[in-house]
């Protein structure tokens, strides 16, 4: 991939495969030095801001769900002027008839429906995600948590004219139009046995995301890439992708995951 075509000062890249690129640093100082209407769809999984000392099941122990710094909480103020900034810096990069896709729980997602439209995104559709085997709730004082939302979102233009293969996923849907609850397990230990990210999304979700909106030979970026569940899937669907990520124990997760399909074929699971 020539990055000239899409960054005004090209960055060095931490890995480089042959159509993906991962690039260490600020999700914020890069996206800025993207040139406008360079990316064709865009995957985000932004922090949730859930670690905040709370508990969870994990393979029947309980586990803490801190994740991390980069998963800290502020103030409301501050994560929905976080969520802002970089969808503000996304719309600039994603062309006209390009599309976004947001993933997030119940600690992010109305302050990132809330940006998308503030920063002049009209919402397509509302995804629901349902786990069929989330973990249980332990404090046994609410509902257990079994979804995500993913929401999908194109330029609010008049000109804008997103692409949906609506063919593709009726006939993926046995003939039947597919509906907006997609029902499916959490990403299964084949998928991690190049190393483990707290957050990591399955393949088949990110497959349906990419084979859904986009073209072969398009761009794919995610600008929150971890594990790189989208560039394994863009590989094997022949789209090129970037990923980008402050944390290098990741994108070292990420490059070894990449490399292995390289190496496989697209066969690697």
């Amino acid at each position: 991939m020539n990055l000239t075509d899409v960054f005004t000062v090209p960055p060095a890249p931490f890995f480089a495969g042959d159509g993906e690129v991962l690039l260490l640093g600020d999700t914020f100082s890069l996206l800025e030095t993207m040139k406008e209407k360079s990316v064709d769809m865009i995957f985000a999984d932004p922090p949730y801001f859930l670690s905040n000392g709370g508990i969870t099941c994990q393979a029947g122990r309980m586990v803490s769900v801190d994740k991390g710094g980069w998963d800290k909480a502020g103030s409301l103020e501050e994560k929905h002027a976080f969520n802002r900034r970089w969808i503000r810096l996304c719309r600039k990069v994603l062309t006209r008839d390009g599309t976004i896709w947001i993933s997030g729980t119940l600690h992010n997602i109305y302050s990132i429906g809330m940006a998308l439209e503030q920063e002049g995104f009209k919402i397509i559709n509302n995804i629901t995600w349902q786990k069929t085997n989330p973990p249980p709730n332990l404090a046994c004082r609410c509902f257990t948590h079994s979804t995500e939302t993913i929401l999908w979102a194109q330029k609010d233009e008049k000109k804008a004219r997103h692409y949906f293969n609506y063919a593709l996923m009726k006939e993926q849907n046995g003939g039947r139009q597919m509906k907006d609850v997609w029902p499916g397990p959490l990403t299964s230990p084949k998928e991690k046995t190049e190393g483990k990210h707290p957050t990591q999304k399955p393949l088949y979700i990110l497959t349906r995301i990419i084979e859904a909106s986009t073209e072969p030979g398009a761009l794919v970026l995610d600008p929150f890439c971890g594990s790189s569940s989208t560039g394994v899937a863009a590989r094997r669907l022949g789209r090129r992708y970037i990923g980008i990520d402050n944390e290098r124990e990741y994108l070292e997760l990420s490059a070894r995951r990449l490399k292995r399909e390289e190496e496989s074929g697209g066969k690697a699971h």
